[in-house]
């Protein structure tokens, strides 16, 4: 199944406290869970003023509407063709 990365411009991400983040992931469940098993969120990270999430989809449209119905940004949504880390200059 296709892999998204997906970038959220919200400012100040990087100042959200613990609590906000967790009523954050709980809404994205929720959703989760009422879109079905076809859609997964596999992990997130929040840098100061962005959170760039990755999710396994059969396509973007699904992930859009995911944001859509979380009331969440989805500046951009792009497909990983590849994935590369160091084993990769073996």
């Amino acid at each position: 199944m296709p892999k998204y990365i997906i970038e959220r411009e919200i400012p100040g991400a990087g100042n959200l406290s613990a609590d906000q983040l967790k009523s954050i992931s709980q809404t994205s469940c929720g959703v989760l869970s009422n879109m079905g098993p076809q859609i997964q969120w596999v992990n997130s990270f929040v840098t100061a003023d962005k959170i760039y999430c990755v999710y396994i989809a059969p396509n973007e449209e699904m992930v859009r509407e995911h944001a859509s119905q979380g009331g969440f940004p989805a500046n951009s949504v792009s497909r990983v063709l590849t994935n590369i880390d160091p084993t990769t200059a073996e």
